[in-house]
Formats: structure tokens, C-alpha cells, sequence
């Protein structure tokens, strides 16, 4: 049975978050009737005729725009996988976030977001301490292919990160991101999040915080001005410490951007992992905040 995109979250019938992970995005139909999504282990989708399938393509690879309420249309499972359109689905409950893409993990979500938001010749500055893995990417892997990067120390007021950004406008290197990791890995040291997301605005900039030690139960960056939220999901959200995933959240126009570049670099989640983490977020609520 051919999918329809999933109405919005029926908040006006009160059902929460939690209760939503259950069922939210799915509709049996699509698999005889079953209950719970399958895990659709498959690399490949059939299309209904040549011409439908151009046109998925088209919107796939971003050479044809495409109107938000048509389903994108099932190809090939390094561009999207029903596994992974349900979870993404609920995903975005938790932050009310528009959109998400799933990627394989924590770091392939840094990664793929920041090559996809900043250009050769423009920055990134971010808070530090912050995760080992992202340290190297920020301190090593991105200067050496022509991105310039900037850190200041986590908790620095926003007025002195600004002088950060003035400073590389002027040099001709603009900042394109703002990434912080608060509470910071693993000091935990808090950084202002509505204060840098002002900073990052005026100076044309998007703020991505890094909201893993947190989770969407306990911080929701998007509401404090944040335009992008990343975690990685084998953490608090995955929670069983049998799969590796990591989660992008933001805008439709921005997430859309990132998810571009999942498909050409191949950074998407499998669908096994999918399914796992839709598992996993049925019993979110109660595992996190009974760890508190």
C-alpha cells in the first residue's frame, strides 16, 4: 500500500510524546496489518512507472523542488528507508522540531551537518571542551580541507564570542556555524544558548547544539533559539548500548540541506538500527528520567 504523509502530532487529543512513540508515523496497512513497523531490510524500492521513478530522483539529488506535503517516495535505502521516514517522524516530536535525518552515528551527524552548512573559506566556532571525536574533526580534519575554525571556552558570554565572529567578517572568513556541546563533554560546564543564538543571527550565522548529555526530555534547544539540534542517539536515546546512531533536528529548509549531503556521502542510518531506536524511544521518558 502506497504511503500518505502522516497528518501533524494530534496534540489537540492531549497525547504526549511518550505515548505517541508507540504508534505515531506508521500505519499497519502498510504491512499486512502488523502492529509494529517490520524492519524493512531491502535496498531497493519499485516504482509504479519510469516516470515516477525520474521524479523521485530529481527530488532525491535536489535537482527539482518538491511540495513539503508529498511523500518523498520510496528509491533506494541510502536515500530513505520507511524504517527510517517513522522514526525520523517521531523524532521530531520531542524537540517539536520540523524536520530530522537519522545518520549512522553521532559523529556522521556532526560531520555531515557541518559540511553541508559551511562552505570552503568560511567558519566554525565552537565552545570547548567538547566531544573527542568532534575535537579532531573541528581541530584537524576541517582546517585541513580549507575550513577555518574558532573556539572559545564553554560558558564565555556571548558578547566575547561575538568578537570572535566580527573578527573573521573582517578577515573575509565569515562564521557560517556556531556549535556548542551544553552541559560541555565532560565538565559540564553550561553555555547560553539564547544569548549565542542572538550572536549567531546577527552575524548570518545558524546555532547547533550538541544536546546529548541532556536529551529532549530535559533541554529543547529549538525553543531557546537554536536552529539546529544534533545528539548522538547511542547514548540517552538509544539506551540499551546495542546500536550507534546519531539524530539532526531543525527546520525543514535547513535539515533538507544537511540530508543532501547523507545521501551523496552515505551517512544514513540503517534500517536494523532504525527500528531498534524506534524501540528504544517507546521507553524513553520512563529509562531517562529515572536515571535522575
Amino acid at each position: 500500500m502506497r504511503r500518505k504523509r502522516h497528518p501533524p502530532p494530534p496534540k489537540l487529543e492531549g497525547m504526549r510524546p511518550e505515548s505517541l512513540m508507540m504508534s505515531y508515523g506508521y500505519v499497519p496497512e502498510w504491512s499486512e496489518g502488523a502492529i509494529k513497523p517490520p524492519v524493512f531490510q531491502t535496498s531497493t524500492f519499485v516504482f509504479r512507472s519510469a516516470e515516477e521513478g525520474k521524479e523521485f530522483f530529481a527530488w532525491a539529488y535536489g535537482l527539482k523542488e518538491r511540495d513539503p506535503q508529498t511523500p518523498m517516495g520510496l528509491i533506494y535505502s541510502r536515500l530513505n528507508n520507511p524504517d527510517l521516514e517513522i522514526l525520523e517522524t517521531r523524532l521530531n516530536l520531542w524537540d517539536e522540531a520540523e524536520e530530522s535525518a537519522v545518520f549512522s552515528s553521532g559523529m556522521a551527524a556532526i560531520s555531515t551537518t557541518l559540511l553541508a552548512l559551511v562552505p570552503i573559506g568560511q567558519a566554525v566556532v565552537h565552545s570547548r571542551p567538547i566531544y573527542g571525536g568532534t575535537d579532531l574533526l573541528l581541530e584537524t580534519i576541517l582546517p585541513e580541507r580549507g575550513i577555518v575554525t574558532r573556539e572559545f571556552k564553554a560558558g564565555t558570554e556571548p558578547a566575547e564570542v561575538e568578537k570572535i565572529c566580527r573578527e573573521l567578517k573582517d578577515a573575509g572568513t565569515p562564521c557560517k556555524v556556531i556549535l556548542i556541546e551544553t552541559p560541555a563533554n565532560p565538565t559540564m560546564k553550561l553555555t547560553d544558548i539564547e544569548g549565542l543564538a542572538e550572536v549567531a543571527h546577527r552575524y548570518d550565522a545558524l546555532l547547533a547544539v550538541d544536546n546529548t548529555f541532556l536529551g529532549p526530555l530535559f533541554q529543547q534547544p529549538l525553543k531557546h533559539g537554536a536552529d539546529l539540534v544534533l545528539y548522538s542517539a547511542t547514548k540517552y536515546l538509544g539506551g540499551h548500548s546495542d546500536l550507534v546512531a546519531g539524530v539532526a533536528l531543525g527546520s525543514c529548509e535547513i535539515v533538507s540541506q544537511i540530508k543532501l549531503y547523507r545521501t551523496i556521502l552515505g551517512t544514513m542510518l540503517d534500517p536494523h538500527s532504525a527500528w531498534l531506536l524506534m524501540r528504544s524511544l517507546e521507553t524513553a521518558k520512563l529509562r531517562i528520567t529515572c536515571s535522575c
